[in-house]
This record gives structure tokens, C-alpha cells and sequence, in this order.
């Protein structure tokens, strides 16, 4: 199945325009490229799995294919992103590229907390075990800190939006004891249309998913749904219950699609477990490092590998987690003749 959908990130394009007869009109059009941001949540445990804490901007050292990248904000867990410059970086012989100047808004968007949504499966799966697992969910929503901003969706065929982002817990609450089992699971296709919600939001984006056995009823492959996750810097996160463990393919599904994103995936045999789960999460949100950075130019136009490393020889055995990387996507630009080119992959809809 083609791949559809792509987070805007980065697109840096020439061309050479004529008049009418076919000469050229100006040698070195004057374009205007726009970079965003990307934002990555990255995780930092030693060799006994604890959290290292306290790490400094300098302390790490981000790639994108390779080529170092200077980051532009920073943050600790749910402590106020600052900035790390003035202006983005720029390429002193890449003098026809204006890269995008940080704003207010492009700052106070990445603001502490985390926009954390909860996709609960309620189909035919979850008749045994279903108000533990409320109860669990319950807990972890009362567990948040309060900057986080908290939307539950739950699923079995079609997905119910039953709480939007908000931060009254008591709406959430609502929602979760309201929600009732029945009908297959569809959970790619709802997992999709959960971080498709969440790639509208700018800020630390996280999507905590319980899922009591497979999928039985998506058109979406999981492959799409890592995919597009990772474009729109959506850590994905998954509770599954031992019933889901029992199946090879769905466990090593939900293994890949976790590690790809930056998230983590948990499989409970009962509901102390499931209980242990969602505080292993919110421990995670806890001690989470908000990076973003400005892309340097780069002429390819596919999939992005990133990676980051942490400097130091008394961090030399720790772990990094983050998303694995990332496709661009061109979009609209103009040049001093005020020509616009329209994007070539079709935006998220």
C-alpha cells in the first residue's frame, strides 16, 4: 500500500526559470525556504535502567544522516523549554535559503507537560478483565502532572473521540468509566487516526495505547502507522495483556512500532501488572529530554535517519531511546518573482 501520509518538515528546491523564448530569467532566484523544527523526546537510562537526569544541552550530540545538528531548545521532563539561540542555524555558503526565524509562538508551543492521548481497546477482547483495566487507566490519568493536557479515545471497529485534549481530569475520568466492550479490533486503523489528532498539536506528543489481543480488522498496516508516527514525532507507547503475548506476530508488531517511535511496549499478565505499566510510563514522561533542532540542508528528499548520542566517558554505557527518524515533505515557497510551487506528496487530511 503507498504511503500517504507526511508530516511538512523540510524541502529545499532550484529550478531555473525563463521567459518566453526560453532564455533564462535570472541565473540565481532568490528562494525562500521555510525549515521547521524537529522535536524529538529522548530517554536516558544507565546500564542498570535508571534514569540519568540533570544532562545539559551540550551533553548531546544529534544527527540527521549523519550530519551534526545544533539543538534550539531544551528541556527536562515537565520544566519550561528555553532556547538555545537567538536565530536558527545557517550554512554560510547556502546564501539563497532563509531559514525559518523563531517565534513566541513556535517556542510557547513547546511548552512543559506532555499532550498525552489514551486509546483504550474495548472490543470483544476486553469482556474478561474490562473494569480492572479501567481502574488502571483511571489511575494513570490521576497520576499526570497537571500541565499535561490528556485526551481518551477508545476503539474496537470505529473509534470513539470521547475526550478531546483538556486538562480537567474529571472529563477524562468520565470518559473512561463511560466506555462499554464489544465488536473486533481495528486498532491500526484507530492507532492512525489517534496520532493523525496528535500531529495537529505542536508540543512533547505521546499516544499510550491498552490493547487486550490483535488486530483483527484494520486496512492500515502497522508498517504506515510506525511510519507516519515518526514523521510527526509521535512517541507511541503499548500496554498489552499476556492474551496479546500469546501471538508472535502481534508482540514483535508492537515491539518495533514502540522502539521505532521512542516509546516503550509492556505486556501484563494481570492487573497489578497492567497497574505497574502505566506508572512505568508516567516515570517515563517524568524524565523525558525535549530536543528540537533546525535540519542543516540536505539534499535528500527520503526517509531521515537520526540518532543521538550522549558525550562523556561516565555515560559511555547509557542507553538513548528516541524516534528513529523521519520523511520531509516539500511544501508551498516563494521567490523574489513570486512564483509558488505546491507540495508534491499530498499533505495529512
Amino acid at each position: 500500500m503507498p504511503r500517504k501520509w507526511f508530516l511538512p518538515t523540510l524541502v529545499i528546491l532550484t529550478f531555473i526559470l525563463t521567459d518566453g523564448t526560453g532564455a533564462r530569467a535570472q541565473q540565481n532566484p532568490n528562494i525562500h525556504v521555510v525549515v521547521n523544527m524537529v522535536q524529538l523526546n529522548v530517554a536516558v537510562t544507565d546500564k542498570n535502567g535508571s534514569y540519568v537526569t540533570g544532562l545539559k544541552p551540550e551533553d548531546f550530540i544529534i544527527r540527521e544522516d549523519g550530519i551534526a545538528e545544533k539543538a534550539a531548545t531544551f528541556s527536562e521532563g515537565n520544566q519550561p523549554t528555553r532556547s538555545l539561540s537567538d536565530s536558527p542555524q545557517q550554512d554560510s555558503n547556502d546564501t539563497n535559503e532563509h531559514l525559518a526565524e523563531p517565534t513566541p509562538e513556535t517556542l510557547g508551543a513547546l511548552i512543559n507537560g506532555s499532550l498525552v492521548y489514551i486509546l483504550f481497546d474495548t472490543s470483544n477482547y476486553m469482556y474478561r478483565g474490562f473494569v480492572f483495566a479501567q481502574d488502571a487507566i483511571s489511575d494513570f490519568v490521576r497520576s499526570l502532572e497537571t500541565a499535561d493536557k490528556i485526551a481518551f479515545y477508545s476503539y474496537s471497529r470505529d473509534l470513539n473521540r470521547a475526550s478531546q485534549l483538556t486538562t480537567d481530569r474529571s472529563q477524562v475520568l468520565r470518559a473512561v468509566r463511560s466506555t462499554v466492550a464489544g465488536d473486533e479490533a481495528a486498532l491500526y486503523n484507530a492507532l492512525l487516526l489517534t496520532v493523525k489528532d496528535a500531529a495537529l498539536n505542536k508540543g512533547r506528543k505521546v499516544v499510550v495505547v491498552f490493547s487486550n489481543g490483535p488486530d483483527n480488522s484494520s486496512v492500515v498496516p502497522p508498517e504506515d502507522v510506525a511510519e507516519f508516527a515518526q514523521d510527526a514525532g509521535v512517541s507511541v507507547y503499548m500496554i498489552s495483556t499476556q492474551s496479546a503475548k500469546l501471538e508472535p506476530v502481534s508482540t514483535a508488531v508492537f515491539e518495533r512500532m514502540t522502539a521505532a517511535t521512542g516509546g516503550k511496549a509492556y505486556f501484563a499478565k494481570d492487573w497489578k501488572d497492567e497497574q505497574q505499566a502505566f506508572t512505568s510510563i508516567r516515570d517515563d514522561l517524568d524524565h523525558l529530554y525535549s530536543l528540537s533542532y533546525y535540519p542543516k540542508p540536505n539534499a535528500n528528499s527520503g526517509w531521515r535517519a537520526i540518532t543521538v548520542e550522549v558525550v562523556g566517558d561516565r555515560f559511555r554505557k547509557c542507553k538513548v531511546r528516541t524516534r528513529k527518524g523521519y520523511r520531509p515533505q516539500p511544501t508551498r515557497f516563494s521567490g523574489e518573482n513570486n512564483a509558488t510551487i505546491s507540495g508534491l506528496i499530498p499533505p495529512v487530511k
